[in-house]
């Protein structure tokens, strides 16, 4: 029996996928359930596996873009699985090599005459070798009877001293179909929205304070899990979401939606380039919530198993541009959503507190929001309460007792 495998539909609205790699052969003999290729749609990649065990046809090449619904592949149900032994190939009886004809040494060409004109510059190419210091001997004439010409004194000025040698070839790789909607989505933010940029700095101690106090029972008492920065974050967006709601909302033609609750997408880096999955409802969840949900989700992009459903949505987006190096940014919004929210490394620097110059872990942070929906009143604001929060994280963050607040 021949089985018909159709592409399956990944979500509501996307309408094709391309393929990025078959992991079978044509013709190889593959188990039900096993992975057969990797598909790219504009949100995620995917796994396809075999609906049943057989010799598996191809029906589309690598690059190809397939509709939902089209067959991509053929399943001989009915073959038999082949025996693990290899065959044993044929001995091959090489045929003698024929001689190859001999080929009579030709005479070396006698050398072209030379005359009283060759290597000679001309009136012009003289002038523009005198310039550039070039000798006329280290030049080939292409002129009548080997004179340099102009032309041959233009081009021989690159060739001098220029460095020679080394590799410079390039390729060309298609980008696929998520790494093309991630440039139209970036594109199109830019082009569509009055983006604006806000800054500010963090200092980074009380957080650093409470996670050097807490890090090791947070890690004993939860199974491993770790105590970071994102939680924190976490925590200051979702309260400044509340208080600021306007960046909590979007445009949808001529309409304002806006949420009462705070869907945080947190950009994180995948083998297939930029994933963003989403913290659902992070306003209700407690520090140990928002730093379990947001491993799993970077282990599930690390290992290529991101799901569309886990993307899509938000209402809000953090980026942490910081474990690249990053000092500073200008983070582009991820539409439809109205604001990104950079974080960057920290870095010990003088400030000044209480009038005197202290050394202090700091860390720039940066709003960027569409103007259109969210006022400068707003936006700073926003950015404010998120760094009033971050450096007073026990008492706006965590009511007071620290350990309560971790469950401790």
């Amino acid at each position: 029996m021949i089985l018909e495998m159709k592409v399956p539909s990944p979500g509501e609205s996307i309408k094709e996928v391309e393929i990025a790699t078959w992991l079978v052969k044509d013709g190889d003999y593959v188990e039900k359930d096993q992975a057969i290729a990797e598909v790219d749609s504009d949100k995620a990649t995917l796994e396809l596996p075999a609906e049943a065990s057989g010799i598996i046809t191809l029906k589309a090449e690598e690059g190809d873009a397939v509709a939902v619904g089209a067959v991509v592949c053929l399943i001989d149900t009915s073959a038999a699985k082949p025996s693990g032994a290899a065959p044993v190939a044929e001995a091959k009886v090489e045929a003698p090599k024929a001689e190859a004809p001999k080929v009579e040494a030709k005479p070396a060409a006698a050398p072209a005459p030379t005359s009283y004109a060759t290597n000679t510059p001309s009136p012009a190419a003289k002038k523009i070798l005198d310039e550039k210091n070039i000798q006329p001997s280290d030049i080939v004439g292409t002129g009548k009877d080997g004179r340099i010409t102009k032309e041959d004194a233009v081009s021989a000025i690159p060739s001098m001293g220029t460095p020679t040698g080394g590799n410079r070839g390039s390729s060309r790789t298609k980008l696929s179909m998520l790494r093309r909607k991630v440039a139209e989505r970036l594109v199109a933010a830019k082009n569509e929205t009055a983006m604006l940029t806000t800054f500010n700095e963090v200092n980074m101690s009380p957080i650093n304070a409470v996670r050097n106090e807490y890090k090791d029972a947070f890690k004993a008492k939860h199974g491993g899990l770790g105590l970071g920065f994102m939680s924190f974050f976490t925590k200051a967006v979702t309260r400044a979401l509340q208080l600021y709601p306007d960046v909590n909302s979007m445009i949808d033609g001529t309409d304002k939606i806006a949420y009462d609750f705070c869907d945080i997408s947190v950009a994180v880096s995948g083998p297939k380039g930029l994933m963003v999955p989403v913290v659902r409802s992070a306003e209700t969840l407690s520090f140990r919530g928002i730093e379990a949900e947001i491993k799993r989700l970077a282990i599930r992009a690390r290992d290529g198993q991101i799901t569309v459903d886990d993307m899509t949505g938000g209402t809000f987006t953090i980026s942490n541009g910081g474990v690249f190096g990053s000092m500073l940014s200008t983070p582009i919004i991820n539409p439809p959503q109205s604001g990104i929210l950079g974080m960057h490394n920290i870095i010990e620097r003088p400030i000044a507190v209480n009038g005197q110059v202290e050394i202090h872990p700091m860390m720039y942070v940066a709003l960027s929001y569409d103007h259109r929906i969210i006022d400068g009143r707003e936006s700073v604001g926003f950015l404010v309460a998120v760094k009033e929060a971050l450096e007073n994280p026990v008492e706006l963050l965590m009511g007071g007792d620290a350990k309560k607040a971790l469950e401790l």
